[in-house]
């Protein structure tokens, strides 16, 4: 498969980021170290172009018969201007991709979805619209930038005259930003610091971009890499799709019940209704390293009689906490905080306890 290029990818090589391929794109995944851009974040700002994601918008009477057949959440609950975090099922109890749904006004809707997937989902949600909404493509036209952290409000807020502060969490705005008309400020981030996403058309991109830095310049905002975003989401607890859920996974299974609504059918339904009343075998979970390690996607997680229960989906050294932390699936019965479980760390067994989500 070729590989893709963000529209400002030339931009990111000027800055020093270390450009990888990752979901199909040519991405910058650090522009100097995971911890120190990890660490602008959680205490200064930082900028991720997140504009590999995929934006569809859905449109028309039957808009929302749509969103509500291929979606667990229920999204007749959206009002204008909120935000729905939200899961695709597949017929045989997996998840085809996480997303979240923009209610911009009645039958006026966007959907954002992973990178990897746009495709796939695109194929997927199509094949529903039986009833004939207006679907279209547009995440080539469409950049993204996170601008994530404590002092993330206080920058943005020098470039609109849209009061950030009245933008809830899973909220937005459509208005003008950066001197640029119709630009979506969502706050919607996936760093659990603070911030807005924002939703600008390509042709705007380099102005808006270089606009935020000039306005963060006095609090040393920084741009950073996809590095920093997994170890950021990760302390969070937020899934991520394709290590920690996936078509084989139920939302059920990966902690995604709240978000899975049975005041509606839609795809599968009646399937995951029944995993709920009869329980599941695993479940996602987040958990610490108690002795010294750090785990990774796919090592095996044990009881404390030394049989595999599960497996890490993802794991990193917390650069908050300064030890391993993770997530991954055990059997229900050690699924509770507290439980002692085991990582299987190049052949040792490492001491990890259950947490709770956040994990920092």
């Amino acid at each position: 498969m070729d590989l893709k290029y963000i529209p400002l990818n030339d931009l990111h090589a000027k800055l020093g980021g270390k450009m990888v391929p990752f979901a199909g794109y040519n991405m910058p995944v650090r522009y100097s170290s995971d911890i120190e851009e990890h660490m602008t974040v959680r205490k200064g700002v930082g900028v991720f172009d997140v504009s590999h994601m995929g934006e569809f918008t859905v449109k028309g009477p039957q808009a929302l018969d749509l969103i509500q057949r291929v979606t667990t959440n229920d999204a007749s609950k959206l009002t204008d201007g909120q935000a729905q975090y939200s899961c695709l099922p597949n017929e045989t109890g997996g998840i085809v991709d996480d997303l979240i749904v923009y209610k911009i006004k009645d039958n006026d809707y966007l959907i954002v979805v992973n990178a990897s997937n746009i495709e796939k989902d695109w194929n997927w949600i199509s094949k529903f619209n039986t009833k004939g909404a207006e679907m279209k493509n547009i995440s080539d036209d469409i950049c993204l930038f996170a601008v994530q952290g404590p002092k993330a409000a206080g920058v943005l807020q020098k470039l609109t005259a849209v009061d950030l502060s009245t933008i809830k969490y899973y909220h937005f705005a459509i208005g003008e930003f950066a001197g640029v008309k119709d630009v979506v400020i969502s706050n919607t981030g996936y760093t659990g610091a603070g911030g807005f996403e924002i939703y600008v058309n390509k042709q705007h991109a380099e102005k808006v971009w270089n606009d935020i830095f000039e306005a963060g310049k006095e609090e040393g905002i920084k741009p950073i890499g996809l590095g920093a975003r997994d170890t950021l989401r990760l302390e969070m607890g937020f899934c991520l799709y394709g290590n920690d859920i996936d078509d084989t996974t139920s939302p059920l299974e990966g902690g995604l019940g709240w978000i899975t609504k049975f005041t509606k059918e839609f795809t599968n339904s009646a399937a995951i209704k029944k995993q709920k009343e009869e329980g599941v075998s695993k479940k996602l979970v987040g958990f610490k390293m108690i002795d010294k390690g750090i785990p990774r996607h796919d090592y095996s997680i044990k009881d404390a009689a030394g049989n595999v229960i599960g497996k890490v989906t993802s794991g990193t050294m917390s650069p908050v906490l300064g030890i391993g932390i993770g997530l991954g699936y055990v059997t229900p019965s050690l699924a509770t905080p507290g439980s002692e479980i085991f990582i299987d760390i190049r052949g040792r067994a490492l001491k990890a306890e259950v947490s709770k989500m956040p994990l920092i």
